[in-house]
């Protein structure tokens, strides 16, 4: 933790103050070592230290900030000298009739959050900070990936996601100068994750892509911001989404990939009261094709709707 959480709402001050941070963590970093190299001078015996530079950890998130969040920060924190969180509802993403303007919004508790979790910085920017002028003219294509699964669900999801995360990434890469960075997403968002690390591959952005395990409440439910939406019969019956995935996932352990009996599991899901099952499938996370002889996983990865609410998961099941 290096002080005070700083509440950037321009790129310029986001950028700024990435830098600062970084800079005085690296000045921190240079004292630490002239006091080792002193101890090393009256120790013949010690073994050198290996000079290291400081670095960045950068959390892109949607705000409503929840445990699993909290989970992303926590790797971020222990793992990087500064830890930055940007907090922006991206319209790009969100298809006619989606949620954006009902998206929630908690500005005072997520803030409360990134204090409690020592975080440093916190990107909040107006819609106008990000697109000046109106929608940008010109996208990042999610490619064929970005148009199966969610994206087939959602078209020109992946486009928005793709598109603001790469503006995001550009001005952290920018700011943190020769420090390394790496960027923090849930596995919840599976098809997101492969995206995000295709783009950073493909577009040779000096980034690491660190995917988090999904974080689940104690009834097995993965964590995200649109669980608010379900009443307590709605939340009861969403449970088979994550039950269903645990059986795939006991059934392909026992039994090897031949003996995961997905049409049952679809049947099981389209059977509950109140659930509409859009899709579940068994793929190569790399590639979200199906899993083939040299895969070194498969993944079941499944969507439904509880109500008005759309919710996705995945796990692995060999």
């Amino acid at each position: 933790m290096t002080g005070e959480l700083f509440i950037a709402r321009t790129l310029e001050e986001f950028s700024a103050h990435i830098s600062q941070r970084m800079g005085d963590a690296e000045a921190r970093i240079h004292a630490a070592e002239a006091d080792t190299l002193s101890a090393q001078r009256s120790d013949p015996d010690a073994e050198p230290a290996t000079p290291r530079v400081a670095t960045l950890g950068f959390v892109p998130t949607m705000g409503a900030l929840h445990d699993g969040h909290a989970t992303l920060i926590e790797r971020a924190r222990e793992q990087n000298d500064v830890v930055a969180v940007s907090i922006f509802v991206n319209p790009l993403q969100f298809g006619p009739g989606e949620d954006y303007d009902e998206y929630p919004r908690r500005p005072d508790e997520d803030l409360a959050l990134l204090r409690e979790y020592g975080v440093d910085i916190v990107f909040i920017p107006e819609l106008e900070v990000m697109y000046p002028g109106g929608e940008p003219l010109v996208r990042v294509s999610s490619g064929r990936l970005g148009t199966m699964f969610e994206g087939a669900a959602r078209p020109g999801h992946f486009d928005g996601v793709l598109t603001v995360v790469n503006k995001l990434f550009n001005v952290v890469v920018a700011a943190a100068g020769p420090h390394r960075g790496r960027a923090y997403f849930g596995q919840k968002d599976a098809q997101q994750v492969a995206l995000v690390q295709r783009m950073v591959a493909d577009f040779a952005i000096p980034l690491v892509v660190c995917p988090v395990a999904i974080v689940r409440d104690d009834d097995g439910l993965a964590m995200s911001s649109r669980n608010s939406y379900l009443d307590p019969e709605e939340r009861k019956a969403a449970l088979v989404l994550s039950r269903t995935l645990a059986l795939l996932r006991e059934e392909g352990l026992s039994r090897g990939y031949a003996g995961i009996d997905v049409d049952a599991a679809r049947e099981r899901i389209s059977d509950r009261d109140g659930v509409d099952l859009e899709y579940l499938e068994i793929v190569d996370p790399k590639t979200f094709e199906s899993p083939v002889e040299n895969s070194e996983r498969a993944t079941a990865l499944a969507a439904i709707r509880v109500g008005g609410t759309r919710l996705i998961d995945n796990m692995d099941v060999i």
